[in-house]
């Protein structure tokens, strides 16, 4: 892969209160380009959230989408803080750096549990948070690529619903 620019993941966005830190592995090239975690619009996890909260996202402008994430205690990072990556599937990724998640959970005093958004989150979490207690949920991708159908996916990212703030 030599030749491959290094990408570079995206800041996490937490809320004050935060009691679901959901994973994923690294942001593909349309969600970099947009800036925007799950930017690509064929990416299932804006409509995975809607089961998990109970609220409309999809349609939603993107700073609609945090503030609505953020009001149920909903965080966003990923394992994975830069690598190199010929394509935006997982199995491209080379020369992974991982994000400091260890440091970040120690300072949020309200988590109940971290979902992993696919299988490459799921390692790159129980590696670095290996002696915190505290659940890690793996979960099927959102990502088109991953084919299991959404309402499969759906069926196992509801559980996330446990772990959120009520509306309000």
């Amino acid at each position: 892969m030599t030749g491959t620019a290094r990408l570079a993941g995206l800041p996490p966005i937490i809320p004050d209160r935060c009691t679901l830190l959901v994973l994923g592995s690294l942001p593909g090239r349309a969600s970099l380009a947009a800036a925007q975690y799950y930017g690509h619009p064929r990416n299932q996890f804006w409509r995975l959230m809607e089961v998990v909260t109970g609220e409309s996202l999809v349609g939603q402008d993107y700073p609609l989408r945090l503030a609505r994430l953020g009001a149920r205690g909903i965080g966003l990072w990923d394992v994975i803080a830069s690598a190199r990556r010929g394509s935006s599937l997982d199995g491209d990724i080379r020369e992974a750096a991982p994000n400091p998640l260890a440091p970040l959970v120690a300072r949020l005093p309200d988590l109940r549990a971290v979902a992993c958004n696919g299988a490459l989150s799921a390692r790159g979490a129980a590696r670095a948070l290996q002696g915190h207690d505290l659940p890690i949920i793996a979960l099927p991708s959102s990502s088109p690529a991953h084919t299991l159908d959404l309402a499969a996916k759906a069926d196992a990212w509801r559980a996330l619903a446990d772990h959120v703030l009520p509306p309000g």
